[in-house]
Formats: structure tokens, sequence, C-alpha cells
């Protein structure tokens, strides 16, 4: 069966040790391994992973030029694995965000990444609003959704927001609400218009839970992620092998989903 890894962060060499340890500390998790697209390939490779959704963070407006540019190099050097998705922060202008979502795109980047906790703002703050004006009917965007300890990123404020654009595709991370699973599913379970990948949580749910919650958002909409460098590829398989998904619902999961929605050729 083809595998697509719809959630991996990548960095830049000569960051990626720093940038792995810092997030491994803001989860209070260790991190098995560096960020580095070297690793990643070598990994992957042994394991039969075909194509990756890769992306990073900017923490500052300052950052997004260079995190883009890394992701689209990244991409071109591997463009039969990778999918990648520009950075974009809320406190860069209107016309700023327009500008870098041209460039995305006319540099191949496929959506764009939000993490409402590291980027310092609630999702449906109005200040997000001209991102999502500027991707609603172009781009999708993957949102690191829920967190126990903070409110920014909950699956109510997802919900929310989406109400005020009702175009916008919106990919919520971790089933919906990391941490807070069933918000998820009561939220946003109902959008049509709401992914979710599995990434950094099929560690945390029996098979059982995480079959009600594929089925809840259905499998066209549900795509398998990892996390990467956060979680083991390897691992992350063995969780899915053990949910009794039929055939073809485990084809879309593993593969069909993502490629469908980021309009990826199978090859």
């Amino acid at each position: 069966m083809k595998i697509f890894d719809a959630h991996v962060h990548i960095f830049p060499e000569k960051i990626a040790a720093k940038a792995s340890v810092n997030i491994g500390k803001f989860y209070d998790l260790h991190m098995d391994f560096d960020g580095t697209v070297d690793s990643l390939i070598n990994l992957y490779s042994k394991v039969g992973v075909s194509k990756c959704l890769v992306q990073s963070v900017a923490t500052t407006p300052a950052q997004v030029q260079s995190i883009n540019n890394f992701i689209s190099k990244s991409v071109s050097e591997h463009p039969d694995m990778f999918v990648g998705f520009c950075s974009l922060h809320p406190l860069m202008s209107r016309e700023e965000i327009r500008d870098e979502i041209d460039r995305a795109i006319s540099l191949g980047l496929k959506g764009i990444k939000l993490h409402p906790d590291f980027q310092d703002f609630k999702i449906d703050d109005r200040k997000a609003y001209d991102i999502y004006e500027a991707a609603e009917g172009r781009l999708p965007i993957l949102f690191h959704t829920g967190d126990y300890r903070y409110d920014r990123s909950s699956p109510k404020r997802l919900a929310n927001a989406l109400k005020d654009f009702p175009k916008l595709i919106a990919i919520a991370a971790h089933f919906g609400a990391w941490s807070e699973w069933a918000e998820g599913k009561h939220y946003l379970a109902d959008n049509p218009n709401v992914y979710v990948d599995t990434s950094s949580s099929l560690y945390a749910l029996s098979p059982e839970t995480a079959l009600d919650y594929i089925k809840a958002f259905t499998p066209d909409r549900v795509m398998f992620g990892t996390d990467y460098p956060m979680w083991s590829v390897v691992d992350e398989l063995k969780h899915m092998e053990a949910i009794d998904l039929s055939d073809e619902d485990r084809e879309k999961v593993m593969y069909n989903t993502a490629c469908k929605l980021l309009g990826v050729e199978d090859n």
C-alpha cells in the first residue's frame, strides 16, 4: 500500500537539531530525530513512504520568506516525494500576505501552515483574517489544532473562523484537537471543508477511538501523518495497522485523500 505522510516538519541542516530540541521542550517530549531532509529521506525510503507534506513555522514575519525558500528548494530537489506548504504570519500586512501567497503559488507550494501556539495568535483573531481572506478559494491551511494548556488553537475557535470563511479549506492537525480530541470531533467533524490528519494522536488513542474519529470525519477527509521529527513513522504505521479499516478506507487515509486534496498526481 502506498503511503503519504501528510504532516512532516523539516529544517535547514544548520538549525535542525536545535529546532527539534525546542519543539520537544515545548511539548515535554523526547525527539528521536533531527528534522533534517537527509534523515527523513533515509528513514522513509526504508519503510516505503512515497510522499510527504513538508512544512515549517515562522515565529516572526521576518522568517517567512527564508522558510518558504527552504521548503521550495527542498521540494524542487525531491519533486517525486515532497509536497510543500508555505508559512505565513498574522503580523504581516495584508499586502505582504497576498504577495507571499502569490509567490508561494509560483514556487509550486500547495498550501499554508499556521501554528497559533507558536505564533501567538488565536485562530479566530481578526489579525489572522487577512490570511484566511487571501487563502480562501486558493490554498488550504494546515492549522495546528488543540492543546489542553492553551486556548489559542482550540477547535471551537477554528469553527468560529470557518463560519466567516465558508469556502476556506482547513486541515485541522492531530484529529482536530491535540490532547482534546473529543472537542475536535464535536466542533469540526460535520464541516465538509475540514480535513484532519492522524499526527501526534495515535500514541494516545485506542484503535477503537481512532476508528470512531475516522468514521466521524470520514476517510475522505482523514490523512495519515506522523509529525516527524516528533514521532517514528515505523511506530505510527504500527498504530495504523491496529485500526480496523476496510482496504478501501485504509487506502484513502494512507494515500488517496492527501493526493486528491493537494492535487498530487499518483506516480
